[in-house]
C-alpha cells in the first residue's frame, strides 16, 4: 500500500513528517507475510533464497507471494503433504542437493502455478504413482543424480505440460512400459549414466512430441531395429559414451526424421550406413571418438540434405574418392586427430560449398595428392587449426601457412610405383589348394595393391570371400576351383601411375584323371608345379575306357526294346481263342409251372461278351 503526503493547513500548522507515513506503510506490508530470519527475500522480484542454510525441513513464515523458492544445498530428508500448501503463487522451486528419500503423494498439489522443480541430487530411489498430481503448469522437472531404480508406470501422472525432463544419472535397471504415458507434449528427454540393459523402446513409443533425446554414458552393446518408433517429431538424438555399442541393427533408426544424430564414444568400427540410410533429413553427423577406419565410397550419397561431418579422435586412415559425392549442401568436414596421410580432392562432390576443414592432428603426407589443398589455403577455413606436413623429412612439422606462393618444383612430388618381380607367374594347382600369389610394389606414396579376376572383377582388401587380397597385396585364393583357372592381373598404384603383373592359375579337377582325351584328340598340359620348366607333353584318351561307358549305356536301352517285343508277341498270340458269346446254366425258384414242364424246358441263355 502506498501513501502521499497531505497537504499543509492554511493555518500554519505543520505537516505530518513523511517517516510516519513510511513506517505505517512497513507496518501494514508486514501483515502479509514476513521472512524466515535464515532467508534472504526480495520484495521486489518475489524471491526466497534459503541455500546453504543447513536445513533439515522447510522453514515456515515463507511469504505466500513469493514466486522462486531456493531450498538447495541443505539437508532436508523428506517432503511432507501440507508443507507448500500456502505458497501457491510459487513458480520456481529448487530441491536440490539434499538428502530426501521420501516424497509423499499429494505434496504439490497445491501448486497451480508452479513450473519449475528441481530434486537433483537427492537419495530418492522411487518415484511412487501420482507423487506429482497436483502440478498442470509443470514444464521443467529435474529428478537426475538420485539412486532411483525403477521408473513405474503413471510416475509422471498428470504432468501434461511437461516440456523438459531431467532423469539421468540414476541406478535404472527397467522403465516400465507406462512410465512416460502422461507425458504427451515432452519435448526434451534426457537419460544418462544408469544400468539400462536395452533401449525401452515400449516406454518411449508413448512420447509422441519428443523433439530431442540425449541417452548418455551406458553399457548397451546393441541398438535393435525399431527402437525409436513412434517417435515422428524426434529431431535430435545423442548417444554418447557406450563404450560397448558396436552394432546398429538396420532398421534401428526406422521410423524417425532426425536433423542431427551424435553417436560418439562408442565401438563403432565403421560407419553404420544401413541404419542411417532412412535419414534423409540428417544435416548434422557426429561419429567422433569411434574406431572407424574407413570412409567407403558413396555410401553417404543418400543423406541429400546433410552439412556437417564429424569424425575427430578416432582411427581413419582413408577417405575414398567420392566418399562425399552428391552431398550438395556440404559445408564442414572435422576429421581432426585421425591416422590420415592424405585428403584427395575427389573426395568431395564439390569445393563450392565447403567453408570449414579440419585436419590437424593427423601424420599428413605431403606429396602431389594434397597440393590441390595447399593451392586452395586461401579459399578454406581451417576454423584456426592449422594441417602440417609429418612426411617427408624435409617437411616436418611445417604448417599449410608457412609454405610460400610459388610452390617449390621440388616440394609435394609423387613417384610412380614400380613391381621390381615382373617374372610372369603360373602356377597349376589341384581342385581344393589353397592358392597364393604374391605382389609387390614401392613408390611414393606407398602404392595400392589390387587385383584384376578373369572374369574383370576388381579384387582389394575391401573384397570378403573366398578369394581376396591381404593387407600386404597377396592374392589368396581359398579352395581352388577350376573355374578359377585363368589369368590374374596385379595392379600397383598410386597417384603418380601404376604398374601391372600377370599371373596364370590352372586348377585341375579331382575327376580329371578318369577320363582322358581320344587318339585324334590331343590336350596341352600345363608345366607341373614341381616342374615349371619341363617341356609339354600331349597325352590322349584310352578307347578301351571310351568302349566300356558306351556299352554301359547301349545294353540297358536293348534289353528294353527285347522285353516290349517278346510282350507284343505273346499278346498276339491269344488273340484267336477269344470267345465272343458264352451259354449261363439257371435254376428257377419258383414252385410253378408243374416240374413236367420245366423238365422239358432248356434252362439256359446266351450272353455276348463286348
Amino acid at each position: 500500500m502506498a501513501f502521499g503526503l497531505m497537504p499543509c493547513f492554511p493555518s500554519g500548522r505543520p505537516c505530518w513528517h513523511p517517516l510516519l507515513f513510511l513506517a505505517l506503510e512497513a507496518i501494514l506490508t508486514s501483515i502479509s507475510g514476513s521472512c524466515p530470519s535464515v532467508c534472504e527475500c526480495s520484495s521486489q522480484d518475489s524471491t526466497v533464497l534459503c541455500s546453504h542454510r543447513h536445513l533439515t525441513s522447510v522453514p515456515g513464515q515463507i511469504p505466500p507471494e513469493s514466486q522462486l523458492l531456493d531450498l538447495s544445498k541443505n539437508r532436508i530428508k523428506a517432503l511432507n503433504q501440507g508443507m507448500f500448501s500456502h505458497l501457491k503463487a510459487l513458480k520456481e522451486l529448487d530441491l536440490s542437493e539434499n538428502v530426501i528419500s521420501k516424497i509423499e503423494p499429494g505434496t504439490f498439489r497445491h501448486l497451480q502455478n508452479l513450473m519449475t522443480l528441481r530434486l537433483k541430487n537427492n537419495k530418492l530411489k522411487l518415484v511412487p504413482a501420482g507423487v506429482f498430481s497436483g502440478l498442470p503448469n509443470l514444464t521443467f522437472l529435474d529428478i537426475s543424480d538420485n539412486d532411483i531404480v525403477i521408473l513405474l508406470d503413471h510416475s509422471f501422472k498428470d504432468l501434461f505440460n511437461l516440456r523438459n525432463l531431467e532423469a539421468g544419472d540414476n541406478q535404472l535397471v527397467f522403465v516400465s512400459h507406462r512410465a512416460f504415458g502422461s507425458l504427451h507434449n515432452l519435448q526434451q528427454l534426457t537419460l544418462e549414466k544408469c544400468n539400462l540393459t536395452s533401449v525401452p523402446a515400449h516406454a518411449l513409443s508413448h512420447l509422441h512430441h519428443l523433439v530431442e533425446f540425449r541417452f548418455r554414458r551406458l553399457n548397451i552393446s546393441i541398438i535393435h531395429n525399431y527402437s525409436f518408433k513412434r517417435l515422428n517429431h524426434l529431431k535430435v538424438l545423442e548417444i554418447d559414451q557406450w563404450p560397448f555399442l558396436d552394432t546398429l541393427e538396420p532398421n534401428s533408426l526406422f521410423g524417425v526424421n532426425l536433423t542431427a544424430l551424435t553417436l560418439t564414444r562408442c565401438n563403432l568400427s565403421s560407419v553404420p550406413y544401413e541404419a542411417l540410410q532412412h535419414l534423409i533429413y540428417l544435416t548434422h553427423l557426429d561419429l567422433s571418438y569411434n574406431p572407424i577406419s574407413v570412409i567407403q565410397s558413396r555410401r553417404l550419397s543418400v543423406l541429400l540434405r546433410l552439412q556437417e561431418l564429424h569424425l575427430s579422435g578416432g582411427r581413419l586412415v582413408s577417405i575414398a574418392s567420392g566418399a562425399l559425392q552428391g552431398l550438395v549442401y556440404f559445408r564442414l568436414l572435422n576429421v581432426s586427430k585421425n591416422l590420415l596421410m592424405t585428403l584427395e580432392e575427389e573426395v568431395f562432390h564439390t569445393l563450392e560449398t565447403l567453408e570449414i576443414l579440419r585436419l590437424d592432428g593427423n601424420p599428413l603426407s605431403c606429396d602431389c595428392r594434397i597440393l590441390w589443398l595447399i593451392y586452395r589455403r586461401d579459399m578454406i577455413n581451417f576454423d584456426g587449426q592449422q594441417p602440417a606436413c609429418a612426411t617427408p623429412a624435409p617437411l616436418e612439422g611445417m604448417a599449410f601457412e608457412d609454405f610460400p606462393e610459388e610452390i617449390p618444383a621440388d616440394y609435394f612430388t609423387c613417384q610412380k610405383p614400380v613391381i621390381y618381380d615382373k617374372l610372369l607367374k603360373q602356377l597349376i594347382a589341384d581342385e581344393g589348394e589353397k592358392i597364393f600369389f604374391t605382389c609387390k610394389g614401392e613408390g611414393n606414396p606407398p602404392p595400392t595393391i589390387s587385383w584384376l579376376s578373369p572374369q574383370n572383377d576388381l579384387l582389394d582388401v575391401n573384397t570378403n570371400g573366398r578369394i581376396r587380397v591381404l593387407a600386404d597385396g597377396t592374392l589368396e585364393i581359398y579352395y581352388a576351383r577350376p573355374k578359377d583357372s585363368g589369368r590374374y592381373l596385379c595392379i600397383a598404384h598410386n597417384a603418380a601411375g601404376n604398374d601391372t603383373l600377370l599371373a596364370e592359375l590352372e586348377v585341375i579337377s579331382k575327376f580329371s584323371d578318369t577320363f582322358t582325351s581320344t587318339p585324334f584328340l590331343t590336350v596341352v598340359s600345363q608345366p607341373s608345379r614341381r616342374a615349371p620348366d619341363a617341356a609339354l607333353k600331349p597325352f590322349t584318351l584310352n578307347m578301351w575306357v571310351m568302349a566300356v561307358v558306351l556299352a554301359m549305356g547301349f545294353l540297358p536301352f536293348l534289353s528294353a526294346v527285347i522285353i516290349c517285343f517278346i510282350f507284343i508277341f505273346c499278346l498276339s498270340l491269344s488273340r484267336g481263342n477269344i470267345k465272343h458269346n458264352a451259354q449261363i446254366e439257371y435254376v428257377r425258384r419258383k414252385p410253378y409251372p408243374p416240374i413236367e414242364e420245366l423238365e422239358n424246358e432248356d434252362n439256359k441263355f446266351t450272353m455276348k461278351l463286348m
